[in-house]
C-alpha cells in the first residue's frame, strides 16, 4: 500500500525539478495562439487575457524609387474621386531617398484570432509577452 506521504513528496519532487529546469534553461518561449481576447498559450489549459504585446520603434530609410502609374484628379481626403475626375496616361513618379523617424510596428493590431504567435513568460508564469507572428 502506497503511502499518501510518499506520494505528496513525489509530487512535491517532481514539480521542484520541472521548475528548476525551466530556471536554469534561461527564458522558456512558448508557442501560443491569439484569441479573440488574448492569448491561449499550447502549454497552459485557460485563456490569459490580459497580456503584453511587443512593439518594435524604428527608423525606417527609404530608397529612391521609380513608380510607373496614372494619376487621378481631382479626389476627396479620402482618395475617391470627385464629380469630373479624370485619369491621365501612365507615367513614371519618380521618389528620391527619404528617412523616416520614430516609426513603431504594433503588433497587436497585426494580429487575427487564430494566428501562431511566440511569447514570454514573465513573472513566474502570471504574465505573458506576445513577441511575434509565427509562420511556417
Amino acid at each position: 500500500m502506497t503511502s499518501p506521504y510518499r506520494e505528496l513528496a513525489t509530487m512535491m519532487q517532481e514539480q521542484s525539478k520541472r521548475h528548476t529546469d525551466r530556471v536554469l534553461s534561461g527564458i522558456m518561449l512558448e508557442l501560443g495562439t491569439i484569441t479573440a481576447t488574448g492569448v491561449k498559450l499550447d502549454s497552459f489549459k485557460y485563456e490569459i487575457g490580459d497580456c503584453f504585446f511587443a512593439e518594435y520603434p524604428f527608423n525606417m530609410e527609404v530608397p529612391a524609387l521609380d513608380v510607373i502609374g496614372r494619376s487621378t484628379g481631382p479626389v476627396d481626403e479620402e482618395g475617391e474621386p470627385q464629380a469630373g475626375a479624370e485619369t491621365g496616361p501612365l507615367m513614371r513618379h519618380s521618389f528620391l531617398p527619404h528617412k523616416v523617424e520614430s516609426v513603431r510596428h504594433q503588433l497587436k493590431e497585426a494580429l487575427a484570432p487564430g494566428d501562431r504567435v511566440m511569447c514570454a513568460p514573465l513573472n513566474g508564469g502570471h504574465d505573458v509577452v506576445v513577441l511575434c507572428k509565427v509562420v511556417k
